[in-house]
């Protein structure tokens, strides 16, 4: 049982390292579209 659960524990830590690493190295694109949203008067205080 013991080398069962290394095994688990270095894929384990595998997987997260692996994920780490491809969320530090992706370049995300930014949002290309412009969203315009019209705000009542009713919601601002005066």
């Amino acid at each position: 049982m013991r080398p069962f659960s290394i095994v688990l524990l270095v894929l384990f830590v595998l997987v997260i390292g692996g994920g780490a690493a491809f969320l530090l190295t992706w370049d995300i694109p930014p949002p290309t579209a412009s969203k315009e949203v019209v705000l009542k008067n009713d919601r601002f205080a005066q």
